[in-house]
């Protein structure tokens, strides 16, 4: 995006590359895919985008200044290819990390607050709680009734099934 002022035919072109990925990521929320048909179809549809995207980015680069926006922007894909490939080889990872940045917002709005946490130890007590609630949301849990249901659970419960309680573990009781 940044490289459009500098040359709009090559980073339009790429753009458009990605948004073809994102409308296929958006026919498979659509169509509430499972984590099995999203690997198929990303295999089907995504993986021939991908290919054809590498190899423009492999001629183009030879083209384009590499200190240019768009030379470095090419630079930057080719060198994290595999990483941004990766979610097409498993069904349950995303395209992007939107849905970790949208759950971290509030504490990055509140970072200053938190230069206050008492203690490197405190700070570090307050990410992990942090990160325990926001995958009780992610898991479609209410965070109240998750802690209660673990604190009530953890004093006899073995050690050696302590990740059974982790949010993506946990199926709470509806209450009427």
């Amino acid at each position: 995006d940044q490289a459009l002022d500098n040359d709009p035919v090559r980073a339009g072109y790429f753009l458009e590359q990605v948004q073809q990925l994102y409308l296929v990521e958006k026919a498979l929320r659509e169509n509430q895919a499972d984590w099995e048909k999203r690997l198929e179809l990303r295999q089907e549809l995504a993986v021939p985008i991908l290919r054809k995207l590498k190899s423009w980015l492999e001629e183009n680069r030879k083209k384009v200044l590499p200190k240019s926006p768009i030379g470095k922007a090419i630079h930057y894909s080719l060198q994290r290819w595999d990483r941004l490939c990766r979610y097409t080889t498993h069904g349950g990872l995303e395209i992007d990390n939107n849905k970790v940045e949208n759950q971290i917002r509030p504490l990055a709005l509140g970072r200053k607050n938190y230069l206050f946490a008492g203690s490197h130890q405190g700070a570090r007590n307050a990410a992990i709680l942090y990160s325990l609630l926001g995958s009780c949301r992610l898991n479609g849990l209410d965070p109240f009734q998750y802690l209660y249901a673990i604190l009530t659970k953890i004093p006899d419960y073995p050690i050696s099934k302590i990740d059974d309680l982790l949010p993506c573990h946990v199926r709470l009781e509806k209450k009427n």
